[in-house]
């Protein structure tokens, strides 16, 4: 979608969860229960009569089998009238991008006025499987007809049958995982593991200083953490103020053990949280009285081939969303980019600033643009802050969009990299 189709439209507020590292303080929260925490604390904040929200739309990766539609049971909060339509959205890593975009367009089409869209993951809560052999066996043995026949059934039952079956980070296309295809991006981009720690503490050091001053907080929801509810979590976990060079490169090869570069500490890590964030209509917006952070001047979404290489996706969608705005890199003030890894984040900078890339990638004659890291992830990113796959890219827009108005900035860019090969970028402009 790019600028000029439709009526503009305005991210209002945006709301999010403290992140945790998986199997820490929120374990025993599920990606619903913590996609309500982070709504109901958005409808707080805003004060916003929860009546004039028309649809609403979450992110979600690893879905329960128990709730897959994530988005639902955010739209039957008491706070909702239970008419609300919901639906929820996989784009893998960019899926609350992707719930976004999608509020968008109901919005710039005029199919509604006010929707709240956002993202959720529980990585302390993924589903098991059963092998498929076992799961056909209680199939078998639930429409047995007599206890005896359904003994006979399961007496077929082997131990090999009980293995569990658990969701793997990895390319169903290649077999690879994520880490994998970050050690593979380095070796062919030549990205040196000393480059990549130096991305990894800077986050760490920017995303410390966003939460000392109250920037990074004040995005956040404290949560009490249940069942006792003694236990108050109000900051990101994953934030190491104090590490240092010396500590990051004691850390050995997670991937690659003999002669990789992709360490846990160069990695975003698993984690826990959710994010949402309000959108409406700028007149609409206006007219209730709101004041809008940012408007989306446009997006765009790419894809690769998941067995070149598997994140450089933003490379290709961020020069389509920014002439979709009918703007230049140059004319960017800050920049919002993922960090699934360290070495995704050099690559596709790489990419960026390289003339030949885009003329054999891009066919122009011109690189996308050179890039000014004091612009970019100015409160750090995923590989500090963590990332919850459904929800970081309403993390993103939230503290994009917060910190254009702080500064005065006309123009930001969020990218955003995901599984399979695809890309997600979006312009926000800051509202007038």
């Amino acid at each position: 979608m790019s600028v000029g189709k439709g009526r503009r439209v305005a991210i209002v507020a945006g709301c999010r969860t403290p992140f945790a590292k998986a199997g820490t303080v929120f374990r025993n929260l599920s990606a619903v229960e913590l996609a309500k925490y982070a709504t109901r604390e958005l409808l707080a904040r805003t004060e916003i009569d929860p009546r004039l929200v028309d649809q609403v739309v979450f992110g979600q990766v690893v879905p329960s089998i128990l709730a897959p539609n994530v988005a639902r049971e955010v739209s039957l909060l008491p706070q909702f009238p239970r008419t609300i339509p919901a639906h929820t959205v996989n784009r893998a890593c960019a899926s609350s991008n992707q719930a976004i975009a999608e509020a968008h367009d109901q919005i710039a089409l005029g199919q509604a006025e006010v929707v709240i869209a956002g993202g959720t993951e529980a990585l302390s809560d993924i589903p098991i499987l059963h092998s498929r052999r076992f799961s056909a066996l209680l199939v078998e043995a639930g429409k047995a007809k007599t206890i005896g026949a359904r003994l006979t059934v399961l007496s077929r039952v082997r131990p090999r049958d009980l293995v569990p079956v658990t969701p793997a980070i990895a390319e169903p296309s290649t077999g690879m995982t994520m880490g994998q295809s970050a050690e593979k991006m380095a070796r062919e981009n030549g990205v040196s593991r000393e480059a990549q720690d130096h991305v990894a503490l800077r986050s760490h050091q920017l995303a410390a200083q966003g939460t000392a001053d109250g920037r990074l907080t004040a995005e956040i929801s404290p949560v009490f953490v249940p069942p006792e509810y003694d236990e108050t979590v109000a900051s990101d976990n994953g934030i190491r103020a104090d590490t240092s060079p010396d500590q990051l490169a004691k850390l050995k090869p997670a991937f690659d053990l003999r002669f990789g570069s992709v360490t846990a500490g160069n990695s975003s890590p698993l984690t826990d949280g959710a994010a949402a964030v309000l959108l409406m209509s700028e007149n609409a917006a206006r007219a209730h009285g709101f004041a809008p952070l940012a408007t989306i001047r446009s997006y765009a979404v790419a894809a690769v081939d998941p067995g070149d290489q598997l994140l450089m996706g933003p490379a290709y969608a961020v020069p389509k969303a920014l002439e979709r705005a009918g703007i230049t890199w140059k004319d960017l003030g800050l920049i919002e980019m993922h960090e699934a890894f360290a070495a995704q984040v050099l690559s596709n900078v790489q990419a960026f600033e390289s003339r030949s890339w885009a003329e054999q990638h891009l066919g122009r004659g011109e690189p996308v643009g050179a890039v000014n890291w004091d612009i970019v992830n100015v409160m750090g990113g995923s590989l500090a802050i963590g990332h919850p796959f459904g929800a970081t890219g309403a993390r993103i827009t939230t503290t994009l969009a917060n910190e254009m108005r702080r500064r005065s900035v006309e123009f930001g860019l969020i990218s955003v990299c995901a599984q399979g090969g695809m890309g997600f970028a979006m312009v926000l402009e800051v509202a007038r």
